[in-house]
């Protein structure tokens, strides 16, 4: 690998990682400003502004005609925000999961996975069903913002306490606030099309298809920001931001990222055979994995974030052998199969009748 494609790469890693940072910090200055309550931050404007790197990825991959690249970034980067963040978070300290997220945003993460297959189906993503997805997110957003107007008195008198936010701020603060904004958008754009350009050579090099590299190597490396924010949140026990910031991030992804990858894009999104018939049901199960974990006493334990990290690993791993057709591909396959897959649902089975019982003595 030459010394240009490794500063090429890193170049627009440490450029998406930079605007990430300036965007979200003004993004959750600005929510501060306004007296926006800390989860719906997480949910919005902090998992929005963590997942405009897979934004500005996929749609320029999708005007490139990298259509792989784009749809694997936005599987891989939701397996990776379950798996990996939420794994690494849990495992630094528990996650309180609020009870919103168990009855709302949960279960939209698993219905937008399932509608992502199904507008699959037919190996593409046409521009009208990426107009839909976006709307949805839309939808989504206005929703939250409508939720957060109601309880803003509660909202504000919270922020008043941790970051001194009020009324009385002077315009200038919200106008520093909107110049992060911008500048992290440009860094966004410049590094995004460093990372394309980068990822494309280091495919052909290593004879890698777009879709695993996109799957692994462009999903980590655009979710970075969320793992820097989701990590520092659990350790300042800001655990409804750690949360929140993952499954507002794959309900944007999804919704925003894809939706507006294919709406932009003529012809749409391809989606290939290989991730019907495997990345995109791995990040539906994954998916559903939250809400028996979710639901279990309201917290992510850290055998749970264990669990999470490990499945991350296999997956990976997996995806590795598999890029490079290794022997050992078929017996992966038969011991996820066979022997982890079933373990892992009868262990959430059990654990959740468990806390049902539970709650149910204590009534």
């Amino acid at each position: 690998m030459s010394g240009a494609l490794i500063l090429q790469l890193t170049g627009g890693l440490l450029l998406l990682i930079l605007g990430a940072e300036g965007l979200v910090r003004g993004a959750s200055r600005l929510a501060a400003y306004l007296g926006i309550k800390p989860l719906i931050i997480g949910l919005t404007i902090v998992a929005y502004g963590t997942s405009s790197p897979e934004l500005a990825v996929s749609i320029r991959s999708g005007l490139a005609g990298k259509g792989d690249i784009a749809l694997g970034n936005v599987i891989g980067s939701n397996i990776f925000n379950v798996l990996f963040i939420l794994g690494i978070s849990a495992l630094v300290r528990p996650l309180v999961v609020s009870r919103q997220l168990i009855k709302l945003d949960v279960p939209v993460m698993i219905c937008v996975s399932i509608l992502l297959l199904l507008f699959g189906l037919n190996g593409n993503i046409s521009q009208w069903e990426g107009g839909l997805l976006f709307l949805g997110a839309l939808g989504y957003t206005l929703f939250l913002i409508i939720q957060a107007h109601k309880e803003k008195k509660v909202a504000l008198d919270e922020f008043s306490r941790k970051y001194s936010a009020g009324r009385n701020k002077p315009a200038s603060q919200g106008i520093s606030n909107m110049l992060f904004i911008s500048v992290g958008l440009v860094l966004l754009i410049l590094g995004s099309d460093l990372l394309i350009k980068g990822s494309v050579a280091l495919a052909q090099i290593f004879g890698i298809s777009e879709l695993v590299i996109g799957l692994t190597i462009i999903a980590a490396g655009t979710s970075l920001p969320e793992v820097a924010t989701s990590i520092a949140a659990s350790i300042k026990g800001e655990r409804d931001l750690a949360v929140g910031n993952v499954v507002g991030s794959n309900i944007f992804n999804i919704l925003a990222v894809l939706g507006l990858a294919s709406l932009l894009t003529g012809g749409g999104i391809p989606v290939s055979s290989e991730a019907l018939k495997f990345d995109i049901p791995v990040m539906i199960v994954v998916a559903l994995a939250c809400l028996p974990i979710f639901f279990t006493g309201g917290i992510i334990s850290r055998w749970e974030g264990l669990l999470f990290f490990g499945y991350y690993i296999a997956y990976t791993l997996f995806l590795i052998l598999k890029s490079s057709s290794h022997e050992m591909i078929p017996m992966f396959g038969m011991v996820f199969k066979l022997f982890i897959i079933p373990i892992t649902a009868v262990t959430l089975v059990l654990v959740s009748w468990q806390a049902i019982r539970t709650k149910q003595k204590e009534k």
